[in-house]
This record gives C-alpha cells, structure tokens and sequence, in this order.
C-alpha cells in the first residue's frame, strides 16, 4: 500500500498588522493583510480539494487553530508549535504521518494544483525537492522523509537571497530536484508588478 501524501500549508492568522510587515511598510497594513487574506483563501480552494492528497494547514500562533474565522470551512488547523520558522517546519515534517511532505506558504499567488502534483511526483526519484524563489529563498520545499535528513531547517537565515543555497548545502549527497521558480510577494515592489499583470 502506497503511503499517503500530505500537502501542508503553512499560515499566520490574518490579523491586521501581525502578516505580511514587510509589504505592510510600503502598502500599508490594511492592502497587506487584504493581500493575505485573499490569498490564503485562494491557495486553499485551489489545493485543499484535491483527493491525491492530504491538505493539512499549519497556523501560528497556535491559538488560532480554533480560529474558524480565519480559516475557511470546513477546515482542521494544526498548530505550527514554538521557534522560529525551521524549527516550526521541521516539527511538522516530523510529526504528520508517514509519506511525503509538500509544503508551501500562502504568500505565492500562482501556486496551482499542477505544482504540487509535480513536487510528488519528483519525491518519486529524490529525496528532496524545492520551488525557488526569485529572492534566493523558496516557494515550496518538500521530502520523503525515509531516510530522515535530520535538522533540515536548523540554523538557516530566513529571508536572504542565500535561503535556498544554505538549505541546499544541508542535503549534501542527497538526490533534490528543482521545480520551476515562482515569484512571492514579499513587498510593494512585487506586489505591483503583481497588480500590473507583470508577473
């Protein structure tokens, strides 16, 4: 029997001034948080349906899993616990059930079914696999999980143009295949060639 294949999006909950701060401080707190919301929502109605998988959503703070107002119904949260945000990832990596794991954030607009249908299939030949972002960070990171590669996430500067080339420095011998690059929207700089049909 094939082992199940998780998909786990991770999320903020969408209060006004704690998501998207760096887009915040050129837009404006009121268009980011609307930017999040409208995305979180439309990440989920494209991915969460799909039977080839299970979708889990991961939230922090952890007190929001209840927090049906924020979450789309029906929908189960699962806390992303404590730590930064490899320590959150790699909790989840370890804690779900055992088969592969995709996981991809909310601040990616373009994210589409097909995308992680390819992430699934390249964990058939890999151990690894990455969406890069045009920032040097990623998109979308997932594993098989047998063999554990240990502490994947641990000690990795978020949020640099070297994110991506670190966590690959840790998979060293490791089989990681690379996925087509997507553009997050991380500040009003993306946001408007977002706006403007230029992504």
């Amino acid at each position: 029997m094939m082992a199940k294949q998780h998909l786990v999006v991770f999320a903020k909950a969408p209060r006004l001034g704690n998501v998207k701060t760096r887009l915040a401080a050129d837009i404006g707190p009121v268009a980011a948080s609307g930017f999040y919301r409208r995305t979180l929502n439309d990440v989920l109605r494209r991915l969460a349906s799909d039977r080839r998988w299970t979708c889990h959503l991961a939230v922090t703070p952890d007190r929001a899993v209840d927090g049906h107002r924020f979450w789309p119904r029906p929908f189960n949260a699962i806390g992303q616990g404590p730590g930064d945000l490899g320590e959150r990832m790699n909790r989840v990596f370890q804690d779900l059930p055992p088969g592969p794991v995709v996981l991809v954030g909310t601040d990616v607009p373009g994210i589409r079914a097909a995308h992680i249908t390819d992430a699934f299939r390249a964990l058939g030949n890999n151990d690894a696999v990455f969406g890069p972002a045009r920032d040097g960070g990623y998109w979308l990171v997932g594993a098989r999980r047998r063999p554990v590669v240990p502490d994947l996430f641990g000690g990795i500067t978020w949020s640099t143009p070297r994110t991506l080339k670190d966590t690959l420095t840790k998979l060293n011998g490791k089989k990681v295949a690379l996925l087509d690059p997507l553009d997050d929207i991380d500040d009003g700089a993306a946001y408007e060639k977002l706006i403007t049909g230029a992504l």
